[in-house]
C-alpha cells in the first residue's frame, strides 16, 4: 500500500466498527478487538472505535446483518470484520452502502471445506444449534452466508487482509477469490488473526494498515 502523508490525513471523526470472528458465541469482541490491543490501539490513531458483539444464537446470516446494521451509528462507518464476521459486513455493506465507507475483511473464514464444515458442523451442534441453523450458517460460495454473485455486485471499497500463515479455517484460496470477485478490491498486507498469542508482535502493523486502509479510502 502507499504511504499516506500524516499532514495531509487525520482520523478525527473517522468511525470504524469492528465486527468480530467465531460462530454461535465461539467468540466475542473483547477476545477478538480488546484484548490483542486493537481497540485501544486504534482509539490513540484517532479513531472513534465501536465494537459490537455479534448475536450469540443466529438463526442464519440474515439475521446476524439485521443485528449488524441496528447496531452502526447514523453516520457512514468502516467495517473492519474477522473470519466469519466477514460475513455480516459483506451483508450491512450490500444492503446499506450509503452506511459504508468501505469494508476490511481481515482473515475470511473459508467456506465449502469438507474438513472445516465437518468440524465447524461438529461444533455448532454440539452447542445446541439445529440442523436448518447450522446448515443456514455454513451455507455459500467464496464466502459463508453470500453468494459470489453478491459479492461481485458490492460498491464499496474492499480491502482483503490474509491470514500469515494461512490455515485450514482461513485459506489463501479465499483471499484470492474474493480479490477477483469483488469489483476494485485491494490486498492488504497479512497477519496472523487477532485472537492467536503470537498475533501481539503483528499489532503495530495491523493498526498501520487500517489507519491507511481508512485514509485512502476517506
Amino acid at each position: 500500500m502507499p504511504d499516506i502523508d500524516p499532514r495531509h490525513h487525520s482520523s478525527d471523526g473517522v468511525t470504524l466498527v469492528l465486527v468480530h470472528g467465531g460462530l454461535w458465541g465461539e467468540s466475542d469482541a473483547e477476545r477478538f478487538w480488546h484484548r490483542p490491543g486493537i481497540v485501544r490501539g486504534l482509539s490513540e490513531r484517532g479513531f472513534t472505535v465501536l465494537a459490537p458483539e455479534r448475536p450469540r444464537r443466529p438463526a442464519d446470516w440474515a439475521d446476524e446483518a439485521r443485528h449488524l446494521a441496528g447496531a452502526l451509528p447514523d453516520r457512514p462507518v468502516f467495517l473492519v470484520a474477522g473470519s466469519n464476521g466477514c460475513s455480516a459486513a459483506v451483508r450491512v455493506a450490500a444492503q446499506q452502502p450509503g452506511s459504508v465507507r468501505g469494508v476490511m475483511l481481515a482473515w475470511p473464514a473459508t467456506a465449502g471445506d469438507a474438513s472445516v464444515d465437518r468440524l465447524d458442523r461438529e461444533q455448532l451442534a454440539g452447542v445446541g444449534a439445529t440442523e436448518p441453523v447450522v446448515d443456514a450458517l455454513l451455507a455459500g460460495e467464496t464466502l459463508r452466508g453470500t453468494t459470489d454473485a453478491d459479492l461481485a455486485a458490492l460498491r464499496v471499497p474492499v480491502g482483503v487482509m490474509a491470514s500469515v500463515p494461512s490455515n485450514p479455517h482461513h485459506q489463501r484460496h479465499t483471499v484470492d477469490a474474493l480479490l477477483r470477485l469483488v469489483p476494485g478490491a485491494v490486498e492488504l498486507p497479512g497477519s496472523p488473526e487477532a485472537p492467536v498469542p503470537w498475533f501481539a508482535e503483528h499489532l503495530p502493523d495491523f493498526l498501520a494498515t487500517v489507519e491507511r486502509f481508512a485514509a485512502m479510502r476517506a
